[in-house]
């Protein structure tokens, strides 16, 4: 079995520049940081993981909490999960997926086990109960979202507010005036509160309302095949819509197919703008949807910032950073003509 020193030799480096990169006890540049794990892998040097924590008293493992049970994937999620890996791989941790519930007893149990430096919590909500948990265990923990007063919380999150004003402004841009928003159940259900659903249906209706126009919003699950039926749902409920913001990802291909086996075409009789999904998401409809896009990947790797960050003792102030989702053409929005039926 490869030892240090063999390490060392191969890449032609000295023991302690090998332990640096290894235990990231100072900082090593990225040339040699690649030298060495290639010297690594060649010769099959495996990490001692277990040694290292006994030592140090510390695992270099953080856990993304994410309640799965409630919650589905997406792309969009699948995009925060990998980049927050990269992330906390680059920066010497190795990130856990944690497919628990919202339920603070679940929380709880885990950090109590002391496997984990550290947690990230996703899918936050107003009231969120693992956030008092955590603060009660002492444990370092940031945050995907924002719980109803986030002041005095680390956290990173998709800025709701703006986006939906945007996603209005866009289609009023384009002369519609009878905008419906179809957002997701989850937000009156499994994850009561649920952060991006609240403020994003509250800036719409405020956004609406600034113009002087009248909002209307429905809600369906997050599935293709709920999307269909909600499309169905429009066409009764909201007969007058030209224009439909969308935000949820996994309904919005169901809901177009619905609506153009209803022979509704797309955008002339009706556009359609996604919000908070990804392109490829977004390019999976016919026709493309227009998207603003979420930025899932930026989001991820700043959770694991913040949150190492404060492991590692760099965190002289809270860092609370909000990013917008970006417009990216599709061909589902188009000028407003007749109303869709």
């Amino acid at each position: 079995m490869a030892t240090m020193q063999d390490v060392a030799r191969h890449a032609n480096v000295s023991i302690a520049t090998v332990s640096f990169t290894i235990n990231n006890t100072k900082p090593v540049s990225p040339a040699t940081r690649a030298k060495v794990e290639a010297a690594m892998q060649e010769l099959g040097f495996r990490r001692n993981v277990v040694g290292r924590a006994l030592a140090s008293k510390r695992t270099r493992i953080i856990a993304l909490l994410f309640p799965a049970l409630q919650h589905s994937f997406s792309g969009t999620v699948v995009h925060f999960f990998t980049s927050a890996a990269a992330a906390a791989r680059e920066l010497g941790y190795n990130l856990v997926l944690w497919p628990i519930s919202n339920d603070a007893g679940q929380t709880t149990e885990l950090t109590s086990t002391g496997l984990v430096d550290g947690v990230i919590l996703m899918e936050v909500q107003f009231d969120d109960p693992r956030v008092e948990e955590l603060e009660k265990s002492g444990t370092p923990f940031a945050l995907i979202g924002r719980t109803r007063d986030p002041s005095a919380l680390t956290y990173v999150d998709i800025n709701f507010e703006d986006t939906l004003a945007a996603a209005v402004r866009h289609l009023t841009e384009l002369g519609h005036s009878r905008i419906v928003l179809l957002d997701d159940a989850v937000g009156s259900r499994d994850l009561e509160g649920f952060g991006p659903v609240g403020r994003s249906r509250d800036s719409y209706e405020t956004e609406m309302r600034r113009r002087g126009l009248e909002p209307a919003s429905f809600t369906c699950e997050a599935t293709p095949r709920a999307g269909k039926a909600a499309a169905a749902v429009l066409l009764r409920n909201f007969p007058q819509a030209t224009g439909v913001i969308i935000q949820n990802e996994l309904a919005a291909t169901g809901f177009v197919s619905g609506l153009r086996h209803a022979g509704i075409e797309i955008p002339r009789d009706l556009s359609v703008l996604s919000v908070g999904s990804s392109a490829e998401m977004a390019a999976m409809a016919d026709p493309e949807l227009t998207v603003m896009s979420s930025p899932s990947t930026e989001l991820g790797r700043m959770g694991v910032e913040a949150l190492i960050d404060q492991l590692e003792g760099r965190a002289s102030e809270l860092r609370q950073e909000l990013v917008m989702c970006t417009l990216e053409g599709g061909q589902s929005t188009g000028p407003a003509a007749t109303p869709a039926h």
